[in-house]
C-alpha cells in the first residue's frame, strides 16, 4: 500500500496477506511526541494487489486527530450504483459532515447565497489557501502599500496636479498598461477596450435607437467616413451601444466628507471601414434634457475626453461589482457550495468539478471582508461604494440570466458573431467548445440516458440548490431546477467550468493592464457630469480625476487582484487527481494536448498583433477563482 503526499512524498506499507475486495480504508494518526499537533494531508491511498491490481483511495483533507478516518475506493458511483451497504453508509456519513461544515448564509438581501464564515479562519483547512498562495497574496498586497507609501501617495488627500504627477506612480508597468497611458485619448483604444479589455461583456450591436438616446443623423455624420448615414450604418449593423442603465439613480459615495459623483451613460460606436471601433456619441445620463447633452468627437477636446471619462468610470463599477464579482466570483461560491453540500467524493460531478472551486470559498471571504465590507477598499474608495454598491448589485443579481452565462448564445444575443478583431470572443468561444466537448465525453461515461440523469437524486439536488440559493428562485432566470436530460445536464456543467475559469480569467487578468493608469479607469469622480458643452478644460478634468489616496488605493486593488501565484492552476489540470479510471484518464489527456496545441495557436496570432491578447491563453487561464 503505497501513500501519497503533497509534493510527492510517498510512504509504503506492506501486507502479506490477500485483503479481498475493498470497499473502505481507515487512515488515523497518532501525534508525535514533539509535534502533538502536526496536522497531515494525504491525497490519496493506492493499494497494489497480489494479483498486480491497483485500487485508488482519494483523500486530500486534513487529518488534524486521532479519530479514525474512513475514505472509499475511487471509483466514481452515483448513488443508484452503490450496491454495498457499508458503502452506502460510508457515503450518508460524508455527507453528513458535509452538510453541516458547509452551511448557507445571505451576506445582504438579494445577493446570491454564500458561504456561513467570518473570516478565512473559520474555513475548513482543506478550502484554505496554501502556504505559498497565502504568503505571496499577503506579500503582494503589503509591497503594493509599501511602495506607495514610500512615494508619499498613499495618504494625500490633495488633487493631482497635472497628469505627469499621475504617471510617477509606479507599481510594476506591464506592456499594455504603458501602452493605455500613451493612447488613453484617443478614441481607437476606448473602443478596443470594449472588444478586448477587461469588460468585454457589455457591448451590443445597435440596430435602432433607444428613444432615451437622440441621437441624429447630423450631429454624427462628420464621424461617419465617406459619404454614409446613421441610418444607414444602423441597418448594416456597424453600430453598438453600451448602455449603463443599472447606474442610474444610485447615490454616489461620499470620500473623505467629499461627495463623489458618477454616471450612468449611454453610449454609441461605429465600426469604420477599415475595422476599427469608435465613439461617436456619449450621454452620460440615461433620460434625455438640456442639461443632458450629446457630447460628440467635434466637440471641444476636453468637452469629449472628459465624457469619455465619466464613461470609463462606469465601466469601472460595472465590471468590478457584475461582470467580475457577481458573475464569476459569486456564481462560483454558489457551485462550489451546492457541490461540497450535495456530491460526494465519489460522485462523478463532484469529481469532474471540486478542481475549480480551489480557493474560491478563501478568496470570496476575503473580498466580503476586505474589500466590500463596510469599511472595505472598495466601500470606501469607490464612487459606487456604500449603499449604492447594494442597489447595483440588487440589479445586477435581477438582471442574470442562464443564456447570458453560456457564451455562444450571449455573443449571438448581443449581435456580435462577425465583427472583426473581438479577441475574447474568438479565444472563449474555442475554449467553451473545448470544455463542452470534455464535459459531453465525461459526462456520457457515466450517464448513458436520460433516466440516468433523472433518478439521480444527489444531482438533483445539487441543481436544486444552485437555483434556490444562487438564483433566488427567479424562474425568469432561466436557470433549471432540475435536470431531465443529458443534453441539460452537459450545458450546465460546461457553463460552471467556463464560468469559474475562462471568464473570471476575461475578467480578471487585465484589470491592472487597464486600471493601472488611472485616468483610463477612475475608481471614483469628484465633480459631477458636465450640464453643458464648452466648459471644460484639463483644469477641469484634474478636479474630477479622484483624490491621490483614493487614486492609489484603486491601484492597489488592481494590482493586488491581476497577481497570479506561482502555486496556480491552468485550466484542464487538477482532474487526474479525482478520477482514476481509463476512459475520463484518457480524456483528460486528450482535453490537456488540444489546450496545449491552442495555447501555441494564439502564441502565433499574437505575433502580428499591436497588443496581444492573452488573457484567454490556456497557459493563462486559472482552473478557479482563485484570485
Amino acid at each position: 500500500m503505497k501513500t501519497l503526499l503533497p509534493g510527492s512524498r510517498e510512504f509504503d506499507v506492506v501486507c502479506p496477506f490477500s485483503l479481498g475486495k475493498l470497499v473502505l480504508i481507515e487512515l488515523d494518526k497518532q501525534p508525535l511526541p514533539l509535534f502533538p499537533l502536526d496536522a497531515w494531508f494525504p491525497s490519496k491511498v493506492v493499494v497494489t494487489t497480489p494479483e498486480r491490481g491497483t485500487c485508488q483511495f482519494p483523500v486530500y483533507c486534513w487529518i488534524m486527530d486521532k479519530e479514525v478516518h474512513l475514505f472509499r475506493e475511487g471509483t466514481a458511483k452515483r448513488l443508484c450504483d452503490e450496491t454495498n451497504h457499508l458503502a452506502r453508509y460510508s457515503r450518508e456519513l460524508e455527507m453528513k459532515t458535509r452538510t453541516e461544515l458547509y452551511c448557507w448564509d445571505t451576506y445582504k438581501e438579494g445577493f446570491p447565497g454564500s458561504m456561513k464564515a467570518d473570516n478565512p479562519l473559520d474555513l475548513p483547512s482543506e478550502i484554505q489557501f496554501s502556504f505559498t498562495k497565502a504568503t505571496q497574496f499577503l506579500f503582494t498586497a503589503a509591497t503594493g502599500i509599501t511602495e506607495l507609501k514610500l512615494m508619499g501617495y498613499s495618504d494625500s488627500k490633495k488633487s493631482w496636479k497635472n497628469i505627469d504627477e499621475i504617471s510617477n506612480v509606479c507599481l510594476n508597468r506591464t506592456v499594455i498598461s504603458d501602452y493605455a497611458q500613451e493612447h488613453w485619448k484617443e478614441d481607437e483604444f476606448f473602443g478596443y477596450q470594449y472588444l478586448n479589455g477587461c469588460n468585454p461583456i457589455l457591448i451590443r450591436r445597435c440596430s435602432e435607437l433607444p428613444a432615451k438616446f437622440p441621437v441624429t443623423g447630423d450631429m454624427v455624420k462628420p464621424s461617419l467616413r465617406g459619404s454614409s448615414s446613421l441610418l444607414k450604418e444602423l441597418q448594416s449593423g456597424n453600430i453598438f451601444l453600451l448602455d449603463y442603465k443599472n447606474l442610474d439613480g444610485l447615490k454616489a459615495n461620499v470620500i473623505h466628507t467629499k461627495k463623489q459623483y458618477m454616471a450612468a451613460p449611454l453610449v454609441l460606436l461605429y465600426r469604420t471601414p477599415d475595422d476599427k471601433l469608435v465613439p461617436i456619441a456619449i450621454q452620460l445620463k440615461q433620460e434625455p434634457g438640456e442639461d443632458n447633452p450629446i457630447f460628440l468627437p467635434t466637440d471641444s477636446e476636453y468637452d469629449w475626453l472628459l465624457a469619455k471619462i465619466f464613461v470609463r468610470s462606469a465601466d469601472f463599477a460595472e465590471h468590478e461589482l457584475n461582470f467580475h464579482l457577481l458573475r464569476t466570483h459569486l456564481l462560483a461560491e454558489v457551485f462550489a457550495m451546492s457541490t461540497l453540500r450535495n456530491l460526494p467524493m465519489v460522485h462523478p460531478i463532484y469529481k469532474l468539478l471540486i478542481s475549480h472551486f480551489r480557493y474560491t470559498l478563501q478568496i470570496n471571504t476575503l473580498a466580503r471582508q476586505a474589500l466590500i465590507s463596510e469599511n472595505g477598499l472598495f466601500t470606501e474608495n469607490a464612487s459606487v461604494g456604500g449603499p449604492g454598491m447594494v442597489e447595483f448589485l440588487k440589479k445586477a443579481v435581477a438582471s442574470l440570466t442562464y443564456s447570458s452565462l453560456c457564451m455562444p448564445e450571449d455573443i449571438t444575443a448581443r449581435g456580435l458573431e462577425s465583427i472583426p478583431n473581438f479577441l475574447y470572443r474568438d479565444d472563449g468561444l474555442r475554449l467553451w467548445d473545448i470544455v463542452h466537448r470534455f464535459v459531453h465525453n465525461v459526462i456520457g461515461h457515466y450517464y448513458t440516458c436520460d433516466s440516468d440523469v433523472q433518478k439521480d437524486s444527489e444531482l438533483q439536488n445539487w441543481i436544486k440548490e444552485i437555483f434556490f440559493h444562487g438564483f433566488l428562485a427567479e424562474t425568469s432566470t432561466g436557470i433549471p431546477q432540475s435536470f431531465s436530460s443529458v443534453t441539460e445536464l452537459v450545458r450546465f456543467l460546461t457553463m460552471v467550468i467556463f464560468t469559474v475559469s475562462v471568464q473570471h480569467a476575461a475578467v480578471n487578468n487585465g484589470q491592472f493592464d487597464f486600471g493601472g493608469w488611472m485616468p483610463n479607469f477612475p475608481i471614483s469622480l469628484q465633480l459631477p457630469p458636465p450640464t453643458t458643452k464648452g466648459q471644460c478644460t484639463e483644469s477641469t478634468m484634474l478636479k474630477t480625476f479622484p483624490d491621490i489616496n483614493t487614486t492609489v488605493n484603486g491601484m492597489a486593488a488592481v494590482y493586488l487582484l491581476s497577481r497570479q501565484s506561482t502555486d496556480y492552476v491552468a485550466l484542464g489540470n487538477g482532474y487526474q487527481d479525482h478520477f482514476s479510471e481509463k476512459t475520463p484518464l484518457e480524456l483528460i489527456h486528450e482535453t490537456q494536448n488540444v489546450l496545449k496545441k491552442y495555447n501555441f495557436e494564439i502564441q502565433g496570432r499574437n505575433v502580428s498583433l499591436p497588443l496581444s491578447y492573452t488573457y484567454l491563453n490556456p497557459n493563462n487561464v486559472e482552473n478557479s477563482v482563485a484570485l
